[in-house]
C-alpha cells in the first residue's frame, strides 16, 4: 500500500507582513507549523522562501522538497521552546571540535590538518575572540574553559531561526568553529564543508572511493548549504 501525501489544496501563495515578523498564506490562510503554531518568520526573504516551496508543489505536497519550510518549523516548534538547551549542546562542540584534533601520523596527513585548519583557528581567535588550541592524537585535552565561555556566549546570543541552522551547521561539520566560520562568512560555504571532510578525503586518496559513503556525504553536503542559506534568510542584510 503506497503511503498517505497530502494533496494540494490551495491555488494562491502569498507573503503577508504581520505584528511578529511575515507570514505565508495559502489562499489567504495563513501556514501554521505542525504543532498549530503560526508559522511566522523574521525576514521578507525567508517568507518568500518559504512560499516559493509551498508554490512550487504539485497535485501532491512533497515535504522533502521544502527544506526551508521544514527549518522554519523546527525552530518554532522546537528551538524556540528549548533554545538555552539548543544552545548549550553546541557549544560542547568547542571543547572537542574537529578542528583541534590532529593526527599523529603519518606525517603528510598532520601537516595537511594544520596547513587547512589553523587559518581557521586563527580566523577564530580574532572575529570571536577565542582561541582553540589544536592538539596531537585522540584523547580528549580541555580547551581553556575561557574560550570556551566566550563561544558559548555568541552561540546563546543567537536568534532561534538562526540556531535552528547553526544546529546543522556546527553538527554536520563537527566544528563549532567552521560553523561559526560559515555563519559569518570568512569563506565560502562549499570551502569550509571541504574543510571539515579533510580526514574523509585522505583516507579516500589512500584506499579508494566508497561509493555508499560518498552518497552519505552528498546528502549532508546539502543539508549543510542548505543551513547555511537558512541562516542567511534569518539574518537582515
Amino acid at each position: 500500500m503506497s503511503g498517505w501525501a497530502q494533496k494540494r489544496f490551495w491555488k494562491a501563495v502569498a507573503v503577508a507582513q504581520c505584528d511578529d515578523g511575515f507570514a505565508v498564506e495559502l489562499d489567504g490562510r495563513r501556514v501554521k507549523t505542525p504543532a498549530k503554531a503560526a508559522l511566522t518568520v523574521p525576514t521578507r526573504a525567508m517568507a518568500e522562501a518559504i512560499a516559493a516551496e509551498w508554490d512550487a508543489q504539485n497535485e501532491s505536497v512533497d515535504p522533502g522538497s521544502m527544506p526551508c519550510t521544514r527549518s522554519a518549523n523546527a525552530a518554532i516548534d522546537k528551538v524556540t521552546h528549548q533554545h538555552s538547551e539548543v544552545a548549550a549542546m553546541l557549544a560542547e562542540y568547542g571543547d572537542t571540535d574537529l578542528l583541534c584534533y590532529r593526527a599523529d601520523s603519518p606525517a603528510e596527513l598532520a601537516a595537511r590538518q594544520a596547513e587547512a585548519w589553523d587559518p581557521a583557528l586563527d580566523w577564530a581567535e580574532t572575529a570571536l575572540g577565542a582561541r582553540l588550541a589544536p592538539r596531537s592524537g585522540i584523547l580528549h585535552q580541555p580547551q581553556e574553559a575561557s574560550a570556551l565561555a566566550c563561544l558559548a556566549r555568541k552561540v546563546e546570543a543567537l536568534s532561534p531561526f538562526q540556531l535552528a541552522a547553526f544546529h546543522d551547521l556546527v553538527g554536520i561539520s563537527g566544528s563549532l568553529i567552521l560553523g561559526f566560520a560559515a555563519a559569518l562568512d570568512w569563506r565560502d560555504a562549499e570551502d569550509i564543508w571541504q574543510l571539515s571532510r579533510l580526514d574523509e578525503r585522505w583516507q579516500e586518496e589512500q584506499w579508494g572511493v566508497d561509493e555508499e559513503a560518498q552518497a552519505v556525504a552528498a546528502v549532508k553536503r546539502q543539508e549543510f548549504l542548505h543551513a547555511k542559506r537558512f541562516f542567511d534568510l534569518s539574518t537582515e542584510r
